[in-house]
């Protein structure tokens, strides 16, 4: 399949599943390999013929938006933003909490692949911030759409492209070595739990202190599903909770009863 069919087809077929083709730019690549290899499987000849399948047969939509859903992640993706979390976010969230009487921050990461953003927020808590608030626990919630990726984050074990971002201290600690893989030691673990999500349904939860839902819903959807998204982000917030998207990302213009955190790392706060 040439690249400008598959150009044509997803400008063509990701309105339809409420997606939008700018966020498909950078990785139309990889999107176009396994639409091949769909209309491989279908033995079918051609990308028009996909098209025509599709409209033929409306389950194959679920099976092109599981498609469509790319999984890109690391450690300590963006560390500039880890870093402000840690100096920034997660004191100012623990001093509001405790003046409330909480001992607990209640944070959700959406999206969490194999586990390296949750895994990666348990590390900073662990070296940065454990010491400073020892009346503090940090319980995280985190979500995929794919059973195989949440498997994978649960036996917690990575090559070393995915952990190479990580302090050097980090990894030496918190990893042991096994053949060529760094499995996270028990202990960082904890109080982590993961469940199969997708953003696009009721949420799971609410009164979460922090929400991380990073280069997905405000990338990949179009304008209608991100507003409904952030809504339901808003009410799973806690009031002067933090909500953090990725850093090339915004919420819908004019949002209400928001207010921006820091612009440089596309950080939001609710209202009190």
């Amino acid at each position: 399949m040439k690249d400008d069919e598959c150009i044509s087809f997803l400008q063509w077929a990701l309105p339809q599943l409420h997606m939008r083709w700018s966020g498909f730019r950078k990785i139309r690549t990889r999107v176009c390999k396994r639409i091949q290899r769909r209309i491989t499987t279908l033995q079918l000849t051609s990308v028009s013929d996909y098209s025509a399948y599709l409209e033929r047969h409306s389950e194959e939509w679920q099976k092109l938006d599981e498609i469509c859903q790319v999984t890109i992640s690391r450690f300590y993706r963006d560390k500039m933003v880890f870093a402000y979390l840690a100096e920034t976010v997660l004191p100012a969230l623990c001093q509001r909490a405790l003046q409330q009487g909480r001992r607990e921050l209640r944070v959700w990461s959406i999206g969490c692949a194999s586990g390296e953003e949750p895994y990666s927020l348990a590390l900073l808590w662990a070296f940065c911030l454990k010491a400073r608030f020892p009346q503090m626990e940090l319980h995280i919630l985190a979500t995929d759409t794919k059973y195989a990726l949440l498997r994978r984050a649960q036996r917690a074990c990575y090559p070393f492209s995915s952990v190479r971002n990580l302090p050097v201290q980090w990894r030496e600690q918190a990893f042991s070595k096994t053949n060529s893989d760094y499995c996270l030691l028990p202990v960082y673990k904890q109080r982590i739990t993961f469940q199969y999500h997708d953003i696009r349904q009721p949420i799971p939860a609410s009164g979460f202190d922090l929400i991380l839902c990073r280069n997905l819903a405000f990338t990949y959807y179009d304008q209608a599903l991100q507003t409904r998204i952030a809504e339901q982000l808003m009410t799973a917030l806690q009031p002067a909770g933090a909500l953090v998207l990725g850093v090339h990302e915004a919420l819908p213009a004019e949002y209400p009863n928001v207010e921006i955190w820091s612009k440089r790392f596309s950080i939001y706060t609710k209202h009190q």
